[in-house]
């Protein structure tokens, strides 16, 4: 059956796709899309492609490591060389979708406020990255992010923008490196933009314990 999805969408997709332009329908009428760089690819080679894309492999099987409760002691920083301010927090993470990607629930408190995350995070097999989305009680954006695994640093930098509301309809660029330091410690940095002056700090750093 899961061969029969998976052969299923390489067709549709195949058939979709095999074409030089698309038509999307609009408010304003019918307007083309030009694929000038796409290469028509054969069935066999798409559901082939679609199966390896969906296959979980060893890096998920390394996230699945991270599943469980976490706690976090937080240090965060307004502004470039501003006071530090510290909390704690408690993570939890969890493999959904048959190993494919993981869950993450965030609780704490910021600047005494009762602070609600959600974060998902994958492997993407066909990027060779990992990916992650962010979301919280603090806003009403996205933030996505892509990142590579260094082997050697046992870390993932990841890189990605989310939207910046003193400046209205502008994103800002966001970097976080998540460490790996043995089975029951990681680290989160992350860095963003001052907002007196536009340059990368360390916004805020997260040392976790696994419970």
């Amino acid at each position: 059956m899961k061969n029969l999805f998976f052969a299923a969408s390489a067709v549709l997709l195949f058939i979709a796709c095999d074409k030089a332009k698309i038509d999307v329908k609009t408010s304003t009428g019918t307007d083309s899309i030009a694929n000038e760089e796409w290469k028509p690819v054969d069935s066999a080679t798409a559901t082939k492609a679609w199966m390896e894309f969906a296959t979980p492999g060893d890096m998920q099987k390394m996230l699945a490591k991270s599943d469980g409760v976490w706690s976090g002691e937080n240090t965060m920083w307004m502004e470039d060389g501003g006071k530090p301010m510290t909390s704690t927090s408690t993570t939890t993470n969890k493999m959904i979708f048959d190993g494919r990607y993981q869950a993450s629930e965030h609780k704490g408190n910021f600047t005494g406020m009762p602070f609600e995350g959600m974060s998902i995070t994958g492997y993407d097999n066909a990027k060779k990255k990992f990916v992650s989305t962010w979301i919280d009680n603090m806003g009403t954006g996205l933030m996505t992010m892509e990142g590579d695994w260094d082997a050697s640093k046992k870390s993932i930098e990841f890189k990605g923008k989310m939207t910046d509301p003193t400046r209205p309809g502008k994103d800002c660029n966001m970097r976080e490196v998540y460490t790996f330091v043995d089975d029951t410690h990681q680290t989160l940095e992350m860095y963003g933009p001052d907002s007196k002056t536009g340059k990368e700090y360390k916004t805020m750093e997260i040392k976790y314990t696994k419970k």
